[in-house]
């Protein structure tokens, strides 16, 4: 009866917003009251967005054609949100077209999938994440990190570090993990900048992920008939014909995206900020695997590069603390505004603290069933490539003033394009 509910519920939330005529790939805008969430001064996010979590913390935002899109920043209510499994969606699909650069069939992987489908697509990744399983990977990490830096010393200084260091550590992580051999690296550089790129609205966006969908469609086809050693590998051998090539190349695209993208931004505004205050940079060199382990998360919580968790539906007229919503709603969690919340983070939330004790977990990672199942391996790249960087060269420093970097303008993967360094 339950599951019967459920697949009505979604039904009436389909039908719902097509009769309103939304097609979310063909919107070439955010209308600006919308951008708050994307939005940031440096690592900071925007003053608005601590108002509205001050005074509003689910906040109704202005789309066009009666688009009802609700903004939530309190961290208890983000919280509460994320872990709601049954009062909301996160199928992406019916707000798209079935034809076009963004037909459904683009559209996939663990963020945009319901369960029961997502509980047995994450069931056959989960055990590569675990904790024993990653720590075959710390060798191999770690060669990749020494080579990246020899290559870098080798080029000589300045050089932009997001281009030597940052992009390249966590694409040959993943790359190797899931057994993939990508020649055109720069190409899906571009593409995975693109698909989180919110200037040009959603359309662009989705061209980016039907384009690195393709690919790893392509991927998955070659593997089906010659399986590889990794990842994707492993699946066909395992599952067989019990998972699709579709299924398939949306797990392959939500590890591959999730572990370099996010990784990436990561590695370069972690750096930026070590750099701001000597004391923080020479406790991540000299200091015990406990003091990085601490700087690490206190860097997740500040910096929360993935600004905005993957929208929620709501399933049924409900609330969120007191905020009324209607079937259909579409509920954005800010991660950015949730970790920023003095509420958990003390009252000094904005700075960046490594003795932070926060009364909450951060919320970086996401949260409930859909928090990011590489949430781990970010952590193990990010403790062996920052005091990595720190020791092989100890007066690493930015070659520009802090404040001529070029960040992303609003971007659902908060980053630097480039991070001019000397040493």
């Amino acid at each position: 009866m339950k599951a019967r509910a459920r697949a009505l519920a979604g039904r009436l939330v389909a039908r719902r917003i097509q009769r309103k005529g939304i097609d979310l790939s063909a919107m070439t805008f955010i209308p600006e009251r919308s951008k708050v969430p994307l939005q940031r001064v440096g690592t900071d996010p925007v003053p608005r967005l601590a108002q509205l979590r001050a005074t509003d913390p689910v906040h109704r935002l202005k789309f066009p054609f009666d688009f009802r899109v609700h903004l939530v920043t309190g961290h208890e209510q983000v919280r509460a949100v994320l872990a709601d499994r049954d009062g909301y969606s996160n199928d992406i699909r019916h707000l798209l077209p079935g034809s076009g650069p963004a037909a459904a069939e683009d559209v996939g992987g663990l963020g945009f999938t319901d369960p029961p489908l997502h509980t047995r697509l994450r069931k056959i990744v989960t055990p590569e994440f675990t904790m024993r399983r990653l720590a075959r990977l710390e060798p191999m990490i770690e060669v990749i990190v020494e080579r990246r830096l020899d290559e870098l010393a080798a080029a000589g200084s300045p050089a932009d570090l997001a281009k030597a260091v940052s992009f390249p550590v966590p694409f040959q992580t993943i790359c190797a993990l899931l057994g993939l051999d990508l020649d055109d690296r720069e190409a899906f550089a571009r593409l995975g900048v693109q698909r989180f790129d919110a200037t040009g609205g959603a359309a662009g966006a989705f061209g980016a992920v039907s384009a690195q969908r393709e690919f790893l469609f392509d991927a998955v086809a070659r593997q089906r008939k010659d399986p590889g050693p990794g990842l994707i590998g492993q699946i066909i051998r395992d599952e067989g014909d019990m998972i699709s090539d579709h299924d398939l190349a949306g797990l392959a695209d939500g590890v591959f995206t999730g572990g370099y993208e996010t990784t990436a931004g990561m590695i370069s505004l972690s750096t930026m900020v070590l750099l701001r205050d000597p004391a923080h940079a020479a406790l991540v060199r000299d200091g015990s695997r406990k003091d990085v382990d601490r700087v690490v998360e206190e860097l997740l919580r500040y910096l929360s590069v993935v600004q905005v968790a993957f929208p929620r539906f709501a399933k049924r007229d409900m609330e969120i603390d007191g905020h009324p919503l209607r079937a259909g709603d579409v509920v954005i969690a800010s991660l950015s505004g949730a970790n920023r919340d003095p509420a958990t983070a003390g009252a000094d939330a904005d700075s960046f603290d490594p003795a932070r004790v926060p009364t909450s977990g951060h919320l970086a990672f996401g949260h409930g069933i859909h928090r990011c199942i590489g949430a781990e391996l970010a952590r193990m790249e990010l403790r062996i490539v920052l005091p990595a960087l720190l020791r092989r060269f100890p007066d690493l420093a930015l070659a520009v003033p802090a404040q001529e970097l070029t960040f992303r303008p609003l971007s659902f993967v908060y980053g630097l394009d480039e991070l001019p360094v000397t040493f």
